[in-house]
């Protein structure tokens, strides 16, 4: 039996000063990353290639679309959130990864707008207080940044650290969410 081909639409996208890479397969978001560079450009080299080291790991049945109107939906969700004029997300998510970072994303999903727990604390709350480093690593995979709240991990002793969008990116999107809506 042949494998369905997974067709995955992707654009650039420039919301409220940041510059993004999206994508989107026929079930949801797939991928939300900060990029370098002006997005009216194109992607940049760097964030091109970490969109397709992580489509890569779907498998060798992926074709590219450039498509910024099927990702139309997903840039309204986020322009709204950016402008503080959104807590939560609506649109569909396909998220793929191991099952235990579909947990550690869960977990994340949990957390309220304007809320930071620690890593320590997620792994609290799957019963697992001793893997930490497995949750950091897990939280580092989450492919739909903002939407999957990874931005509200923080150390133990409340100091941002790692966040794959970077920290000026994770330290802008808590000052929005303590702002309020």
């Amino acid at each position: 039996m042949e494998k369905e081909l997974t067709r995955i639409y992707w654009s650039t996208v420039h919301l409220h000063g940041s510059n993004m890479v999206l994508a989107a397969t026929d079930k949801g978001l797939c991928y939300v990353q900060f990029q370098n560079g002006d997005a009216a450009s194109g992607v940049d080299e760097a964030a091109w290639q970490q969109l397709i080291n992580w489509g890569s790991k779907l498998g060798p049945q992926t074709s590219w679309v450039q498509d910024s109107e099927v990702l139309q939906p997903y840039v309204q969700e986020l322009d709204e959130y950016l402008a503080g004029k959104r807590s939560t997300f609506t649109l569909r998510v396909d998220l793929r990864g191991t099952a235990f970072q579909q947990a550690v994303w869960q977990a994340l999903n949990t957390i309220s707008h304007g809320e930071t727990v620690s890593y320590s604390q997620v792994a609290q709350s799957l019963g697992r207080s001793s893997a930490v480093r497995a949750v950091g690593t897990a939280i580092g995979a989450n492919p739909v940044l903002i939407v999957v709240p990874c931005h509200r991990v923080l150390g133990k002793d409340g100091a941002l650290t790692g966040y794959r969008g970077g920290l000026a990116n994770k330290e802008k999107l808590l000052r929005l969410e303590r702002a309020g809506i």
